[in-house]
């Protein structure tokens, strides 16, 4: 009996987690088709201008012919997020750390990284510009200065927040303070390391456009400017389209890294609570 009664929980946890990956995309590309359906009908029922608002299906039209162009610049763009994000975490996790252990450093360092952030790093670009030129490094600096800036606080945070009982419990069961840090302090703060990391992908997105409109002469950042100076609106709009593809696809391969990195329980914690729950 018991074990029917197991068998029986087991169907329905499963059959509710089916159902909630089925409305995680269903949900929002409902939404999405939508919402290009009332952009069709106002175009229409307004007659508006192409080089204002085109029509989705003169968009997709776009898309279609220029897919070719889009997959070109989207690889470049591609390119300068990833090393603008791999820099973030290369320098941004040893920073958190650093920042943890070292309370002098602590004080020394943490009022100049909040004072940083205070400068507009689009006054910074032009300067990063003039000194590396117009190839790949200044764009991959701005993604750089635009996105460590999360994995820092979310980091310290992490390994700030565990609760003293835990660590008073590691101690007292004979656990050094490099088996502390590594078997109970760093996989508490996975959750919050990753939640950084999420942010900042976002960030470096932004950044290496940034970067493309101030001094770019290749990547969809600057075919963003080309569109733009041409009034081709269906092919800003396109590009666009590409342009949220790569941020959307990059965001789900970091939280894919989060779910085979960190504990299923775990996830739903540091999201704010279990996905159940929601």
């Amino acid at each position: 009996m018991t074990q029917d009664v197991e068998a029986e929980v087991l169907r329905r946890r499963k059959a509710f987690e089916r159902r909630e990956r089925i409305s995680s995309i269903v949900y929002p590309v409902s939404v999405v088709v939508i919402l290009l359906v009332i952009w069709e009908v106002l175009t229409l029922a307004f007659d508006i201008p192409i080089f204002l608002l085109p029509k989705p299906t003169i968009v997709i039209d776009s898309l279609g012919s220029n897919m070719e162009l889009i997959l070109r610049e989207g690889a470049v763009t591609a390119l300068e997020i990833a090393l603008g994000y791999l820099l973030s975490i290369v320098v941004g996790i040893p920073l958190a750390l650093a920042i943890f252990l070292w309370p002098i450093f602590s004080r020394s360092i943490y009022p100049i990284l909040i004072a940083s952030q205070a400068m507009p790093k689009v006054a910074v670009a032009p300067l990063l510009i003039v000194w590396f030129g117009f190839g790949l490094l200044p764009k991959v600096l701005i993604a750089f200065l635009i996105a460590f800036f999360p994995i820092v606080i979310n980091t310290v945070m992490g390994l700030t927040s565990i609760e003293k009982e835990k660590i008073y419990l590691a101690r007292s069961m004979g656990l050094g303070v490099f088996d502390t840090f590594f078997k109970i302090r760093l996989p508490n703060a996975l959750p919050s390391i990753f939640g950084g990391l999420k942010i900042s992908i976002t960030l470096a997105v932004v950044g290496a456009v940034v970067g493309e409109f101030v001094g770019g002469n290749a990547g969809l950042g600057y075919q963003l400017m080309v569109a733009n100076g041409s009034m081709d609106t269906p092919l800003l709009f396109a590009v666009l389209f590409g342009l949220t593809i790569l941020g959307i696809g990059m965001f789900f391969l970091v939280e894919l890294a989060e779910r085979l990195i960190v504990p299923s329980h775990m996830i739903g914690a540091g999201n704010g609570g279990s996905r159940e729950s929601m």
